[in-house]
């Protein structure tokens, strides 16, 4: 905790905490750690790094992104409105219905979708949106996939809220087992966090998973989140979304949506994260509140963006590309890693969850002996009272390079790990 002195006229000193004391509950950002943990080590001169930490796809950019911020520099001028364009919203709209083979009309875009300056910045404001001060009775509980995406834990604490990791193992699937869900905790539950394809297991949840989380979200009286930012990086079929179940599930009152949220990004599916676009769509009511509260504390989507956002999310062709040189990429990590460190091929999104009995450690010896940069798993979990914490034995590498990149990489891990 900062402090800090101040002397008065009287001469009397005070001394005043300074800051939100939350935040101390929060270890640092996973690559802040990873930063802190290689930092001593210098890996061996004559070879060149290869950096498969950061969930950042490193192929070319779509062209349309460029020759539509061009067509659209006089947008630069304005301020964009928080809900963005109809030309936006119907395109988004439309890519939902397209994509998950919704009912025509069902998704009223303009009331059900709205632009994010990227989702981690909406995951994280929806803590503050859907988290009262006491549900039940109670401190209310965030619960969240473990492993999990550090920007949902950092939303629960900051919002006041108890952040409840729910493990996702082999064992279950890499999801969460929603069977062990206590009604004690799930009356105090304002939101849960999912993420399908898993982060960073690569799970894609089945619509009797989905239809039963969203089943829980409405009987127990919680916002569940699905953050789907991988669903477009796949191997062999497409995943199901929660929009997709939620529309064939029974409704009231014209509510398909309601008590769900989910999240889209251009990051992954257009290997565009430096345009930060992303979109959250779901229950009209939760939409609603949740623009009332983006008008305080986040900037629109400027409007150049929105433009090249929108010509993305009308084109597949580049997404077709994309999905194709990930799977030229997980064949060639296939071919060198095998069987070994309990190699399986995911169902989606581009990382590699490999078991190596210590994460830190794996990560520590490839970085000195063989300059490639993974992330230990612990660093995306946490571990709870009486269970092992269920990263610790793993690392993630996230397949962003080049295909010849990954397989020399995976070649590496082999050779130094064994």
């Amino acid at each position: 905790m900062v402090s800090a002195d101040f002397s008065v006229n009287s001469g009397a000193v005070f001394t005043e905490a300074i800051g939100n004391d939350r935040l101390d509950l929060l270890t640092d950002y996973p690559f802040t750690r990873l930063a802190n943990l290689l930092a001593p080590i210098t890996p061996r001169a004559n070879v060149a790094p290869v950096l498969l930490t950061v969930g950042e796809p490193q192929h070319t950019p779509p062209a349309i992104i460029e020759e539509t911020l061009r067509a659209s520099a006089s947008g630069w001028n304005k301020y964009p409105p928080v809900g963005g364009t109809p030309e936006f919203r119907a395109a988004t709209g439309d890519w939902l219905t397209r994509r998950y083979d919704l009912p025509a009309g069902l998704l009223h875009a303009d009331s059900s979708i709205l632009p994010l300056s990227g989702t981690r910045e909406a995951l994280f404001m929806l803590a503050l949106l859907a988290v009262p001060t006491r549900k039940a009775g109670r401190q209310p509980a965030v619960l969240m996939p473990n492993p999990f995406y550090a920007p949902y834990e950092g939303a629960a604490v900051m919002a006041g809220a108890e952040p409840v990791f729910l493990s996702a193992t082999r064992e279950t699937g890499f999801l969460p087992d929603l069977d062990a869900l206590t009604p004690e905790l799930l009356e105090r539950t304002a939101l849960f966090y999912l993420c399908t394809p898993a982060n960073p297991q690569g799970a894609a949840a089945t619509p009797a998973y989905l239809a039963k989380a969203i089943a829980l979200a409405r009987q127990y009286g919680f916002v569940l989140a699905v953050d789907e930012c991988y669903a477009e990086i796949w191997l062999d079929a497409p995943p199901v979304g929660a929009l997709q179940v939620a529309a064939g599930l029974p409704y009231a009152d014209g509510k398909p949506w309601s008590n769900l949220l989910v999240f889209h990004s251009l990051s992954k599916r257009s290997s565009a994260a430096g345009l930060r676009s992303g979109f959250v769509a779901g229950d009209p009511a939760l939409i609603g509140r949740f623009s009332r509260l983006r008008s305080y504390g986040c900037a629109g989507m400027p409007l150049p963006i929105l433009a090249a956002s929108t010509a993305l999310w009308q084109d597949e062709a580049h997404v077709e590309e994309n999905r194709a040189a990930y799977r030229a990429k997980f064949a060639a990590a296939e071919a060198e890693l095998g069987g070994r460190y309990g190699y399986y091929r995911p169902a989606g999104g581009f990382f590699l969850w490999l078991e190596v009995g210590n994460g830190e450690e794996a990560a520590k010896r490839l970085w000195a002996e063989g300059a490639v940069r993974v992330l230990p798993g612990a660093y995306l979990s946490r571990s709870n009272p009486g269970e092992p914490n269920p990263g610790e034995a793993f690392i993630r590498v996230a397949l962003v390079q080049d295909t010849d990149t990954v397989a020399q990489a995976c070649a590496s891990i082999v050779r130094i790990l064994g």
